[in-house]
Order: structure tokens, then sequence, then C-alpha cells
């Protein structure tokens, strides 16, 4: 078994919110492109990453855009869910796996939404949390766990400002 490192990312408001009445009440280009840019990066050429996410997430993503290009999605769902040419797993520790086995995957990375999220954070050993926050307070009603204690290497990755809006992208590892 191969040992893929394992991330979440997420972007946060200032109160760790990710969504408000099911969707991400934000929408900025230079968080996308830094989603992108993170997700798609290996450093073997020959290989992609995984991307795990719930099917509200997934289905939250623009149709034109699903899958995501040029990496393994995976779909999490605790009930029957059709997901046509995707592969769809009701529990997360087996969908790592199936992940972990093909070798042509380099890192996994879980795109939320809430619950899984919450479940990676409090029981996975995960290498990393990529964390955009977003500097405004947007009122949600879903929200990402606090980051962890164990997680106190803080890298920031850069900063950036869009529609008045200033925000900064992280990575918290164990030290």
């Amino acid at each position: 078994m191969k040992n893929s490192k394992i991330y979440t990312i997420v972007a946060v408001e200032k109160n760790f919110g990710i969504g408000k009445n099911g969707f991400m009440p934000w929408s900025f280009r230079k968080e996308m492109a830094h989603f992108t840019r993170t997700t798609l990066n290996t450093k073997d050429p020959a290989k992609e990453n995984g991307l795990l996410m719930g099917w509200v997430t997934w289905e939250s993503l623009p149709s034109k855009f699903r899958p995501l290009p040029a990496r393994k999605n995976i779909i999490l769902s605790r009930d029957p869910y059709d997901a046509p040419g995707e592969e769809v797993f009701d529990d997360i520790n087996t969908a790592i796996e199936r992940l972990r086995q093909d070798d042509s995957i380099e890192n996994i990375f879980i795109m939320g939404g809430a619950s899984i999220y919450k479940y990676a954070v409090e029981n996975l050993d995960l290498d990393g949390l990529y964390i955009t926050h977003i500097d405004k307070d947007y009122d949600c009603d879903t929200f990402f766990p606090r980051v962890p204690a164990k997680y106190n290497k803080e890298t920031k990755l850069g900063e950036a400002e869009e529609k008045g809006i200033k925000f900064e992208f992280m990575l918290y590892e164990k030290y």
C-alpha cells in the first residue's frame, strides 16, 4: 500500500464559516486559482491527485466542471448516490484506501463538506490543512473545525485581495 499524503483544502471566513444555506457565500477567482493550482500540483508529472468530497459538494460544482479535470474525483454519500462515471463510497476510510492503492495518485485532498471535514480533522492523521482565510464575516451556518493544536507549523503560502476583500493562503502541518 502506497502512502499518499492527505490534506484538507478549504476557504473559511472570519468565524471559520464555509457555507450558508447550502452554498459557499463567496466567489473569488484568485481563491479558485489557488485551489486548482494546489490540487493539480504533483511532484511526479505522471501522477495526479485524488479529491474526496461529499455529494452536496459534488452537486455544488457547476456541471460543466464535473468531474474536476486531471484529478481523480471520489464522492462520499451515506445513502445510495449515482454519479455516472465516478466512484461513490459510503465511508471515507474505504475511499482513502481505494486512492492509496492506486499507484497513479500522489496526494489526497479532502474538499468538503462540513461533516467530512469534521471527521477528517478529528479522526484522520492528516499531513496538513490548506486553509484560505477570508477577512470578512459572511454570517455562515456551516463551519470548518478549528485547527487542532498539533498542526502548529504554519506556513503562509501567499495573500491576495479581490472585490476589496483580503485573504491569505495558509498551510498548517505538524512539527
